[in-house]
C-alpha cells in the first residue's frame, strides 16, 4: 500500500464498519481523522492511533468544520470515507418526518457536503479517493426503509456523478455496496424487524437477512474495511464510479 502519510477523514466511527476502517488505514500508514457524533468515540481513535473529531453531521457547518479540523492538524484530506448512518425500522404510512430528514441529511446531504469540502485540496493535488460506504440497499429495497433505501440510492447517484467530474482531476469516487455487516446497527435492526413482521429475532436472521444470500452469514466489519483500503491506495487509480457489491450473492439470482 502506497499511501504512507496520506490523510484520510473518515466519519461514523465509534463502532462497526466505521471503526475497522479507522483501524485498517492506521496500520497501513494513514494519518487519520475519526469523526463521530458519539464522544465514547474518542477512545476507539485513540486506541487505533487516529485523531478524534466530535460532529453532528445532520449540520452541514459541522461537516465543514470536520474538514477544516482535518486541514489544519494534517494539511489536507486525501482520502475521504463516508460511513456515517442510522436507520429507523418502520412502515411508509407511519414514518416520522424528523426521522427522515434525519436520516436523509446524515446519509446523503452530509457526504455530498464533506465531498465538496475536500475537493479543492484534492483537484489542487491532482489525487484524491472517496469511498462512499453505500449498502445492498443502494440496488434494491426493503419494506421499513423508506428513507434508509432512498439516502442509499442517492449515495449511488452521488458517487457516480461525483466520479465523472473527477476523473480528469485525478480523483476517483466509489461506493461499497455490502449486505448485511455484524455490526451494532444491525443488531439493533434484529429486534425492529421482528416487531414489523411479528417473527421472533432468529427467524428475522434467517428469513429476511440472509433469506437471499448465497453464502449463509453476516459480514465482518474488516472484510469492508480491507476492500475500503484496497480503494484509497495507488492499486486503485482507475477504478471510479464503481459499485463494489459485498452481498453475500445477494444480487445473483
Amino acid at each position: 500500500m502506497q499511501t504512507a502519510q496520506r490523510v484520510a477523514l473518515v466519519t461514523g466511527t465509534s463502532s462497526g464498519i466505521g471503526r475497522a476502517v479507522v483501524e485498517k488505514l492506521c496500520q497501513t500508514g494513514c494519518q487519520v481523522l475519526a469523526v463521530d457524533a458519539n464522544p465514547d468515540g474518542k477512545s476507539v481513535a485513540d486506541a487505533a492511533g487516529a485523531e478524534f473529531h466530535c460532529a453532528d453531521l445532520t449540520d452541514g457547518e459541522q461537516c465543514r468544520a470536520a474538514v477544516a479540523r482535518a486541514e489544519a492538524l494534517f494539511g489536507g484530506v486525501d482520502i475521504l470515507v463516508n460511513n456515517a448512518g442510522i436507520q429507523h425500522v418502520e412502515r411508509l404510512e407511519t414514518f416520522d418526518e424528523g426521522k427522515w430528514r434525519t436520516i436523509i441529511d446524515l446519509m446523503l446531504t452530509a457526504p455530498f457536503i464533506l465531498t465538496q469540502a475536500v475537493w479543492p485540496h484534492m483537484r489542487r493535488q491532482q489525487w484524491g479517493r472517496i469511498i462512499n460506504i453505500a449498502s445492498i440497499h443502494a440496488h434494491v429495497a426493503s419494506p421499513g426503509k423508506a428513507a434508509y433505501v432512498s439516502a442509499k440510492h442517492g449515495l449511488l447517484g452521488l458517487t457516480r456523478t461525483a466520479a465523472l467530474e473527477g476523473g480528469e482531476q485525478g480523483i476517483t469516487v466509489n461506493a461499497l455496496c455490502p449486505a448485511y455487516v455484524r455490526t451494532p446497527l444491525v443488531e439493533r435492526q434484529i429486534a425492529d424487524q421482528a416487531r414489523l413482521h411479528g417473527m421472533d429475532e432468529q427467524a428475522v436472521i434467517e428469513q429476511i437477512m440472509l433469506e437471499g444470500a448465497a453464502i449463509k452469514r453476516l459480514i465482518e466489519p474488516e472484510e469492508v474495511a480491507e476492500i475500503a483500503d484496497y480503494l484509497a491506495s495507488e492499486r486503485a487509480s482507475a477504478v471510479t464510479g464503481a459499485s463494489w457489491d459485498i452481498n453475500l450473492g445477494w444480487t445473483a439470482r
